[in-house]
Parts: structure tokens; C-alpha cells; sequence
């Protein structure tokens, strides 16, 4: 079984960045790795509850698991642990039997001072998925998962 794990230090507080884990149009902006579009068709951030996602090559050089340009991935949230554990069971749709199976995505935020660690792991990764590809993509995501949390803490809400 194939594992990736990824850090990430978030200057915000952990409700901000589970807020961002769970929220469909926070996940449209932070859970696509550069050079990709998301496109979220389902999701609905509670124990058992689904979701599905694209990410599609912004240029068509790419190549994609489930059609010529595009990753689509389904799954369940199965655990959800408030402002601390986020787990997923998540599979990509394609026809390639070295792509297929279910994986686990699991989130853990830790307080640190100043903000939040965020631990994430990818378990049970397919064969066919490069565990370096995707470690790489897991770190731009993060990346951007802190800088959406860390702006939306910063931010002074309407009246």
C-alpha cells in the first residue's frame, strides 16, 4: 500500500481552515493543483455524505485519468472530527485497473502557535498514481488551502 503525507503550517485558526475542508465553493479554489480548473458536481460535508469533483487541464496537454483532459473522483466523507479530523474515501472514475480503487484522504489540524498545522495523507494510493505526482499536487492544494484560510481570518465580516 502506497502512502503519501504532506505538512502544512496555516497562520489561522483551526475552525477557519475545517470551515475550508468542508465548504464546496473553498474546495473549488484550493483542491486543484496548478494548472488545473475544478469543478465540484456534488458535495454534501457530513458522515456518509458524497461528493465529486473534475479537475481539467487548463491547457489540453495534460493527460487526464478519467477522459483525454480530465480527473474526476468520487467519495464519502467518513469521518468528521469538528475543527480537527476530516477523512475521505475517495476513487477515481476511469477505465485504467491500475487507477482504480478506493483511497483514503485523511486531514488532521493540530493548534501550533500562531496558527494551524495541517497533516494530510493520501492511503492506499492505486499503482498507476505516481506517489511523487502526487505529493506534488497534495502540496500546491495546501498551499492554497492556506492561503484561502489565512485570508479569510484577516478579513472583517459585513454588517
Amino acid at each position: 500500500m502506497t502512502s503519501t503525507h504532506v505538512e502544512r503550517f496555516v497562520s489561522a485558526l483551526r475552525p477557519n481552515v475545517f470551515r475550508a475542508l468542508l465548504d464546496a465553493r473553498s474546495v473549488r479554489t484550493w483542491m486543484v493543483p496548478d494548472g488545473m480548473t475544478s469543478r465540484i458536481h456534488e458535495f454534501n460535508p457530513y458522515v456518509g455524505g458524497r461528493f465529486r469533483i473534475s479537475l481539467t487541464y487548463d491547457v489540453p496537454t495534460g493527460t487526464g485519468k478519467t477522459s483525454a483532459h480530465t480527473d474526476t473522483f468520487h467519495g464519502t466523507f467518513t469521518r468528521l472530527v469538528p475543527d480537527t479530523e476530516v477523512v475521505q474515501v475517495v476513487e477515481f472514475e476511469t477505465d485504467d485497473p491500475r487507477l482504480q480503487g478506493e483511497m483514503t484522504i485523511t486531514y488532521t489540524l493540530i493548534d501550533e502557535p500562531g496558527g494551524t498545522r495541517v497533516m494530510a495523507r493520501h492511503d492506499n494510493l492505486p499503482p498507476g498514481l505516481s506517489a511523487t505526482d502526487n505529493e506534488v499536487g497534495f502540496r500546491m492544494s495546501l498551499a492554497k488551502l492556506a492561503e484561502l484560510a489565512e485570508r479569510s481570518a484577516t478579513e472583517t465580516p459585513q454588517s
